[in-house]
């Protein structure tokens, strides 16, 4: 009697699975939506399905998995559903591969301790997400891993910070929550001459606004929990890049185990698909909001791509194709008038977090900078009085009436 097939589909090791192919002129939304088809894998499903399940039978003979090769057994090594929202990232990054974290901070602790070792250096931007700088300052120093901080007012000249030594360079652009706009090609070339790997943050930016591969850096992260899902539902994050790379980090991957569940992985999945259709509007209501705050007499300050300097304008206009939806402005009056202009609100809703539909209103000295000691964020220009907006997909006219009603009564 001929031996049953295998119940599952074999997978060679680090193998990108096969997806239909689309034209390659085919736009970002076209690219996200029907870019991971492979229906004969799904009995003929539009929708891929949540291959929900922690673990696979093996096929009859492991060997029908090709040489080398293996077959889906446990999820937290891989997982049907995974493949789906990966290689739309792929397509979005132009990568040779992407892969899918439980977590952004999960996605970021992975790469880096796949890379560092005692005695290494890491050359990091003072401006990065705040879960990002407690693992370079409190996990890996203890690893024996050196960081060596980098000023905003040095940011323009990487070529002074770098050095033989520096094994990695950490980067966002734009940062957070001060978004600072950073010339990555600049930083990237200066680190290949170093021989360093470049990891470029690109949550706030998304590939639909800048592709940082596209800029020579080596790997992108993201916090998947943010545009990227889209709707403030799941929690995951990502890296793309050359697969001689994401194959290193794949073992860390496996040891650390930050598994994006298979539910989650649809969401992102689904999220996805509407990426450039939502950016489209977020890049409008970035606009609009921080033009409407600028010159508010309660505003001291206002923070948008591109609005530091005339040189920051230029290096946007030449690495992003949109700002975005982040706005962060420090208001009159310290934490008492961030707190007021906070309860003023009627919109727009207090939370932390970033990136859905719903726009969101924080404070960084209470959220994603918190851990950091006053001083410290002083000293990286985090007021007590800066809120972070998160400018969602309601009607720009809307949101611009909420935030100056909230600031004419402070």
């Amino acid at each position: 009697m001929t031996p049953a097939p295998p119940r599952t589909r074999p997978l060679a090791e680090h193998d990108r699975p096969e997806f239909d192919p689309i034209p390659e002129w085919s736009g970002v939304t076209t690219s996200l939506i029907h870019g991971a088809r492979r229906p004969e894998r799904n009995a003929g499903a539009v929708v891929p399905p949540i291959y929900q399940t922690s673990t696979f039978q093996y096929p009859e003979a492991f060997s029908d998995a090709g040489p080398g090769g293996k077959v889906y057994h446990y999820t937290r090594v891989g997982n049907p559903s995974h493949e789906v929202p990966a290689e739309l990232v792929r397509r979005l990054e132009g990568a040779e591969g992407a892969r899918v974290f439980a977590s952004g901070m999960g996605a970021i602790s992975a790469t880096l301790l796949t890379f560092l070792s005692a005695g290494d250096e890491v050359v990091a931007l003072e401006d990065l997400y705040g879960g990002t700088i407690e693992i370079l300052t409190d996990l890996l120093p203890r690893l024996g891993i050196r960081v060596r901080w980098v000023r905003a007012d040095a940011a323009g000249e990487p070529e002074k910070v770098i050095g033989s030594a520096t094994r990695a360079v950490v980067l966002e652009s734009p940062t957070n929550p001060l978004l600072r706009v950073i010339d990555l090609k600049r930083w990237t070339e200066a680190a290949d001459r170093a021989g360093a790997l470049t990891i470029v943050d690109n949550t706030f930016a998304t590939p639909v606004n800048q592709r940082p591969l596209a800029l020579r850096a080596d790997l992108v992260v993201h916090s998947g929990t943010k545009y990227m899902g889209g709707h403030a539902d799941l929690m995951a994050g990502l890296v793309a890049g050359p697969e001689r790379l994401l194959e290193r980090i794949d073992a860390t991957h496996r040891v650390v185990g930050a598994v994006l569940d298979p539910f989650a992985a649809f969401l992102l999945a689904r999220g996805l698909r509407t990426l450039g259709l939502r950016m489209a509007r977020h890049n409008e209501n970035g606009r609009a909001v921080s033009a409407a705050a600028e010159g508010h007499r309660n505003v001291v300050h206002v923070n948008y791509p591109g609005s530091g300097s005339d040189e920051d304008e230029r290096v946007a206009a030449r690495q992003m194709t949109g700002r975005g939806g982040i706005v962060s402005i420090e208001v009159r009056g310290g934490l008492a008038g961030a707190e007021r202009f906070l309860r003023n609100l009627e919109i727009i809703e207090v939370a932390p977090s970033l990136g859905g539909v719903e726009s969101l209103a924080s404070l960084p000295v209470q959220t994603s900078h918190r851990y950091l000691a006053p001083s410290e964020r002083a000293a990286r220009g985090i007021g007590d009085g800066l809120v972070r907006l998160s400018l969602g997909i309601e009607e720009p006219e809307d949101l611009v009436r909420d935030v100056r009603q909230a600031l004419d009564g402070l």
